[in-house]
């Protein structure tokens, strides 16, 4: 495979932290990682950015109730989140606090930028200002008088701000995603944007006089920034902007920016508007993903039904909690998470059809070849060897399935081969040619099962890390998948991407289950 070097930048939204860790935002932190290792086996250099966002009213008040600082709150709750992402396997190149004087300077350099160009003016805000979600809202966005999201009183505000004129913008809107027609994924996302721009939009206001805890406006230091200018811009002041112009001139403008698909009024009108407006490249794309319940019900603390990424992780593993969530929901729909369909997932995928046919082949090999990869001329396999015709075709699926974020289509693909394998080793029964003293039809047999479950384990590795790397091992590798090393990614990248890489004689390890049967929840018996 011939690739071109590259750098590639993904993030997820930064994490409010007026609470712990959730699955919500594990689900995007984990599928952000997943791309990432995807671009690494390509031998693309990758930058993964997560973090926190630390300002706000709510963060305030949440300090003030606790009887600390602002500073001190939020000093408590943001290495929760980078503790849960190591937890979860997720390799991050940058994890950004906007309370951090990097970030300050960038959004200083952005505000100044907008300012300078004439869409930033001051003016009186009289209006609906929801505490927990840090957003005003129209008379009209009201449910009842309460918050359309929390379903909670509103509180009334009427200040002297500084807005942003977003009715500007319209028009270049439009035009912009009219010339770049995918740059907002799945599709239906982007007909809600342009849905909500063509209703006319509305200028918002980006500073409160009343708050204290935020960035100051370097023209007004009376009024700090509000939510949208502080929040979006980590994206830039992660990487230099305003301050590292040869980094932020090599990763931006970003890649994907992963989001749930609440905030993609905020990332596809906001954000490209206030990009425009300091003169500055929109984002390449943004994909809006949708919601997780549990057992068919939104999570939340009312429900007590909210799932602690750590502690789910801590169960049953990082590589079992990636596998589930990335094959069970197609990315950019809705999914479900029950912990019966869980275990089920992971013992009839991962214990049975993928662990038992390497331990059962990888026994074979011990007891036939000295636990060695057969010896046989790999080249002599013919074509319409049902592994090796499978085999062949796969790599290419894969990675169009990758480049779309179809990552469960990777493994049902993936599954697809691991299936087959096990179909024909019961058909082809090597312990009777074994016995007939046929050792070349063992040979071929034994090596085109080990050889399709090494490339399987191969293009799971972005999804599951830790168990391609032991399945690795297994068949006499020292690569690792998990820490995804730069230079041990391209060892790989130079030919494990296709079927019939395996080296015939090459030494196996003792064969060990490489993902043990999980037992089903108490309450399920």
């Amino acid at each position: 495979m011939t690739t071109t070097p590259r750098a590639y930048r993904a993030t997820t939204p930064i994490y409010y932290v007026n609470a712990r860790p959730h699955l919500g935002h594990a689900y995007t932190t984990v599928v952000a990682d997943a791309v990432c290792r995807w671009h690494r086996l390509l031998g693309h250099e990758t930058h993964l950015l997560t973090g926190t966002d630390e300002h706000g009213l709510k963060i305030q008040r949440a300090a003030e109730a606790e009887g600390v600082t602002p500073k001190a709150f939020v000093d408590g709750v943001a290495p929760l989140y980078a503790a849960a992402w190591e937890r979860l396997s997720v390799r991050v190149d940058d994890f950004i606090r906007t309370t951090e004087p990097r970030h300050a300077a960038g959004v200083r350099a952005l505000l100044s930028a907008c300012h300078a160009a004439g869409d930033i003016e001051s003016d009186t805000y009289r209006g609906h200002y929801c505490v927990a979600c840090e957003a005003y809202y129209l008379e009209s966005d009201l449910v009842g008088g309460n918050c359309p999201i929390h379903a909670r009183a509103v509180e009334y505000v009427e200040e002297d701000n500084w807005f942003f004129r977003l009715s500007r913008f319209e028009g270049r809107l439009l035009d912009w995603y009219a010339a770049h027609p995918d740059c907002i994924t799945p599709r239906h996302r982007l007909n809600e944007v342009l849905g909500f721009i063509r209703q006319g939009l509305q200028d918002f206001s980006i500073s409160r006089r009343s708050l204290t805890w935020g960035i100051p406006l370097p023209w007004d230091p009376t009024q700090v920034t509000y939510v949208w200018f502080d929040a979006l811009t980590n994206y830039l002041s992660a990487v230099g902007y305003g301050q590292d112009q040869a980094q932020y001139e090599k990763w931006w403008p970003v890649d994907y920016h992963l989001i749930g698909k609440d905030i993609i009024r905020f990332h596809c009108v906001y954000w490209p508007a206030m990009l425009m407006s300091a003169d500055l490249p929109l984002p390449t794309r943004v994909f809006g993903h949708g919601f997780l319940t549990k057992d068919g019900q939104k999570m939340g603390k009312s429900l007590g039904n909210i799932l602690n990424p750590v502690e789910l992780t801590g169960k049953y593993g990082a590589d079992a909690v990636r596998y589930y969530f990335l094959k069970e929901i197609e990315f950019g729909r809705d999914g479900d998470f029950n912990e019966t369909r869980f275990v089920q997932v992971l013992n009839a995928d991962l214990a049975n059809d993928l662990g038992n046919l390497l331990n059962r082949t990888i026994s074979m090999a011990k007891k036939y070849c000295q636990l060695q990869v057969p010896a046989l001329d790999v080249a002599a396999i013919e074509p319409e060897h049902p592994l090796k015709a499978l085999g062949d075709a796969l790599s290419d699926r894969v990675r169009l399935a990758y480049e779309n974020l179809a990552f469960s289509e990777v493994c049902h693909l993936i599954l697809e081969l691991v299936q087959t394998g096990n179909r024909y080793l019961d058909q082809a029964a090597p312990w009777t040619r074994y016995k007939e003293g046929n050792t070349a039809a063992v040979a071929e047999i034994l090596y085109t099962v080990l050889e399709s479950v090494r490339l399987g384990a191969y293009w799971l590795s972005p999804i599951v890390p830790a168990l391609s790397t032991n399945i690795y091992k297994q068949l006499g590798y020292s690569v690792d998948f998990e820490n995804s090393l730069k230079l041990q990614a391209k060892v790989v990248l130079e030919s494990h991407d296709r079927w019939g890489t395996l080296k015939p004689s090459q030494a196996l390890a003792d064969p060990t289950p490489i993902f043990r049967a999980l037992e089903l929840p108490a309450t399920d018996h």
